[in-house]
């Protein structure tokens, strides 16, 4: 089933190819969008004014002639040129209603799968070993897995990837730190917060004395080289971090295919690095292995140190060249923070050099700070993300008991889980990624504005009335109920539901969850006002009935798209 966009675009194309007598070079640029203001029709399309330019055509002209073609068309019921070249398009109410009927009785609401056949790997979350994760950890793991699970829908093989920090400079650092620090009956009391203790006073000690970043980077090197005491102790180190992640995966409901941290690829390293230098990728200098990027216009890239030991750019390169032996992947996405954008770009540059022709794409974003200010595992004063959710349950849960105070506690509990984890997800995922975000509770637990409280509320509202319809009518499946689209409001309902798959495709390539939270927001909006102007189970018979099918349908679809984003939806609030 096409997208109704796609519906609408595609005889416009085809229709325009016959006019200019040939292909149409940028048909995405040629796309009908909708009207701002109903009483223009329901959709526009503006792609005259761009295809007479190039033609050395009059947009008027041209428009006049695609509209004289598009008046026979099933699905239309009005078409007007208006200003220099606009073309109004008003759908036929009947073909609406079919077009409704299909969706209705499609569980995938009308999305098609055209990742079918194609492998894509996610790089997300990716915490570092021996640290608690906070809140700075919070956009890479839900934005990850959001574009996972929107990925997986589109019909994509997706394999997320967990590439943990298990390898690198800090391990040195807490290799002695913890030797000189360390309180084993704390460790095995609370593995993490003992680490965390440990290390933040050891790094501050190593700023005020160089010997011990020093020695700490000897330790290092014996760790990478294979020593066995190092190993051990920071094998230690990796499992206790892995049973502590865990615990806060399963709380968000995420998972991941492997957990291949950077210690899973050490012993590709130096064959790796052999190779690229007998290639003539990289070069000595100073000591140092490095690859110079000035035709990229890009600092070089070091492979590896002077010392002998390798970094994050090494581990990559390995990632890389694995996941594409292993998944043969159509693309790889990296979602990380923007202070890693020059990295990657390094990365993709030698990626290239080496013959690598998988799209490679950096998903970074900007960071998430609280009104207090940022925070640094460095100095100690992280927020850890288990604190952070249990606050957003304890206030999800004050929502709730103001909301329906009647509800029996558990049932309060399990909406408040629902509510309060929904809400810091929907919080960073309406936002453009790329910005820089301030969390503050009032805004994210609103019942009003842009929140996911306020979507979960408009789908117990949904699931309220037809809870009433079973009482009050004894009503039941809506399954072959024709749909009456007599009212305005109702046409509109129905136009935003069929565009769903067209907004979930957008936000997949752009890799963009707030196009489909955008979408969201305003279905249920819409639906709101539908709710409140217009009578449901006091309608007649028949248009009750085909008032609770768009009741349903846009009930399935904010369940649809919230659960495409990680966030669950309560019946009830």
């Amino acid at each position: 089933m096409a997208s109704i966009v796609d519906s609408i675009s595609d005889p416009i194309l085809e229709i325009l190819a016959e006019m200019v007598d040939g292909a149409i070079s940028d048909p995405k640029n040629l796309r009908v969008n909708p009207t701002k203001d109903p009483k223009f029709g329901d959709y526009q399309f503006n792609g005259a004014m761009s295809l007479a330019k190039k033609l050395g055509r009059a947009p008027r002209d041209l428009a006049q002639n695609l509209a004289a073609k598009l008046e026979t068309m099933p699905w239309l019921e009005k078409v007007e040129v208006a200003g220099p070249g606009f073309v109004n398009l008003r759908l036929s109410s009947a073909w609406l209603s079919e077009r409704v009927g299909e969706a209705f009785q499609d569980e995938r609401l009308g999305v098609e799968s055209p990742g079918k056949g194609h492998a894509v790997v996610v790089d997300f979350s990716s915490p570092n070993v021996a640290k608690p994760m906070h809140i700075g950890h919070v956009r890479s793991t839900i934005l990850g897995f959001a574009l996972d699970r929107i990925h997986r829908f589109l019909g994509f093989d997706v394999v997320a990837d967990n590439h943990i920090g298990d390898w690198g400079t800090q391990f040195g650092i807490l290799l002695v730190a913890y030797r000189q620090l360390g309180d084993p009956e704390a460790f095995d009391k609370d593995p993490i917060e003992e680490l965390e203790r440990v290390y933040v006073e050891g790094y501050q000690r190593a700023q005020q004395d160089p010997s011990l970043m020093e020695q700490a980077r000897n330790e290092l090197v014996r760790l990478q080289q294979g020593d066995r005491e190092n190993h051990e102790l920071w094998e230690r180190f990796v499992q206790a971090s892995l049973r502590e992640f865990d615990k806060i995966y399963e709380r968000l409901g995420i998972s991941f295919d492997v957990t291949l941290g950077e210690s899973f690829y050490n012993d590709r390293l130096p064959e790796l690095v052999a190779d690229l230098e007998a290639k003539g990728l990289a070069t000595r200098s100073d000591g140092a292995l490095v690859v110079f990027l000035e035709e990229e216009d890009l600092p070089p890239l070091i492979i590896q140190k002077s010392d002998g030991g390798f970094n994050y750019a090494t581990t990559d390169i390995a990632a890389m060249l694995y996941r594409i032996e292993r998944w043969n992947p159509s693309k790889i996405l990296y979602v990380t923070d923007e202070g890693q954008q020059l990295h990657f770009r390094q990365l993709f540059a030698v990626a290239r050099r080496i013959g690598i022709e998988v799209e490679l794409e950096h998903i970074w974003f900007g960071i998430m700070r609280l009104p207090e200010g940022k925070f640094s595992t460095r100095e100690g004063n992280v927020i850890r993300l288990d604190t952070f959710m249990d606050e957003a349950e304890r206030r999800a849960y004050e929502v709730a008991d103001r909301l329906n105070p009647g509800l029996d506690k558990p049932v309060k509990t399990e909406i408040a889980r629902k509510v309060g984890l929904g809400a810091l997800r929907y919080a960073d995922m309406s936002q453009n990624r790329q910005s820089a975000i301030e969390f503050r509770w009032e805004k994210a637990l609103s019942l009003e504005g842009n929140s996911a409280p306020y979507l979960q509320y408009t789908y117990a509202r949904i699931q309220s009335v037809f809870r009433k319809y079973r009482e009050e009518h004894d009503g039941g499946d809506l399954q072959g109920v024709p749909v009456l689209l007599e009212e305005e409001l109702e046409r509109q309902v129905a136009k935003m539901i069929l565009e769903f798959p067209e907004h979930l495709y957008r936000s997949a390539a752009s890799f963009r969850p707030n196009q489909l939270t955008d979408y969201l927001f305003d279905l249920a909006s819409l639906y709101n006002r539908f709710y409140q102007n217009v009578p449901f189970l006091k309608a007649p018979d028949g248009i009750r009935e085909s008032r609770l099918v768009l009741c349903e349908l846009t009930g399935r679809v904010i369940r649809t798209g919230l659960e495409l984003l990680g966030i669950e939806v309560p019946d009830q609030m």
